[in-house]
């Protein structure tokens, strides 16, 4: 079990942290008020080209904070890739070159939960081929066996509210329950604005909402996989990032590039029994 982070870093506040009415306790928050970068003992880097044959080369150096906020930043710029391999079959080698750069961050090293409410206040680039996310995944198995919440996604137009898990077939062939919001729904303007995500997660259900609105609700009792594991009653780590195109984020090439995904806050509350 990973202790709960105390740090001034992470939890600002010198006072006990607040209780919400529902009986939630803050116990972890990223405000990214303070320094230049993000806190290394919270986050490490995933670095270069990592999963749905993305564009994007993953670098640390594409995240920073600014105005007490986390910049992930896409970059439309040549790369070498030091691992091209002349006629691999593997798509990260047979690139010789990325032709953009942006930044994955996880507390996969230093954080994990077993519940909880999990809070995102962010402005997300909706550009062409831009594929923001704010999800976990499992610790205990590899993937999509782990379990994956995708808390906050976005991709061709849509605001996504997704779950992943294992099921009988071929490997890496996962059961999902997913939703898809067009943001047109929302009127003109949405892009312009900062929004609120938030997942309340217990043994029994997962709850993804938007500005307050619920978008999916995951039944957890039914969340199993083949091997009768259920990987969201175990624990998981919080990943955020900026991809560009791939499987479903479309095609980059008409955006104006920097593109900036500005993310204000993460908050987890937990309530007495949740496991850190």
């Amino acid at each position: 079990m990973i202790g709960i982070l105390l740090s001034s870093a992470v939890l600002i506040a010198a006072d006990p942290p607040p209780i919400e009415s529902d009986g939630y306790r803050l116990v972890w928050a990223q405000e990214f008020d303070e320094g230049s970068r993000p806190d290394s003992d919270v986050w490490s880097f995933e670095r270069g080209f990592r999963r749905n044959e993305e564009a994007q080369f993953y670098l640390k150096d594409n995240a920073f904070l600014e105005d007490g906020m986390l910049i992930i930043e896409g970059r439309r710029e040549r790369l070498r890739n030091p691992a091209f391999e002349r006629g691999s079959n593997n798509w990260r080698e047979r690139r010789r070159y990325a032709e953009y750069t942006s930044s994955s961050l996880t507390t996969k090293d230093s954080q994990t939960w077993t519940y909880g409410r999990f809070v995102l206040r962010a402005r997300v680039p909706t550009d062409p081929g831009m594929w923001p996310a704010w999800w976990t995944v499992g610790t205990m198995r590899g993937w999509p066996e782990c379990g994956e919440i995708d808390m906050m996604e976005y991709y061709a137009g849509d605001v996504l509210a997704n779950a992943a898990w294992g099921k009988p077939g071929p490997r890496f062939k996962p059961r999902w329950d997913s939703v898809k919001v067009p943001i047109s729904k929302y009127g003109e303007g949405w892009s312009d604005d900062f929004h609120e995500w938030r997942m309340d997660w217990d043994a029994d259900s997962i709850r993804l909402y938007l500005d307050g609105e619920l978008l999916n609700e995951i039944d957890v009792t039914k969340t199993i996989n083949p091997d009768g594991t259920n990987p969201f009653r175990e624990p998981h780590h919080m990943l955020i990032n900026l991809a560009i195109g791939g499987n479903n984020g479309g095609d980059p090439s008409e955006t104006v590039f920097p593109v900036r995904y500005e993310i204000d806050y993460i908050r987890v509350y937990q309530r007495e029994g949740d496991a850190p």
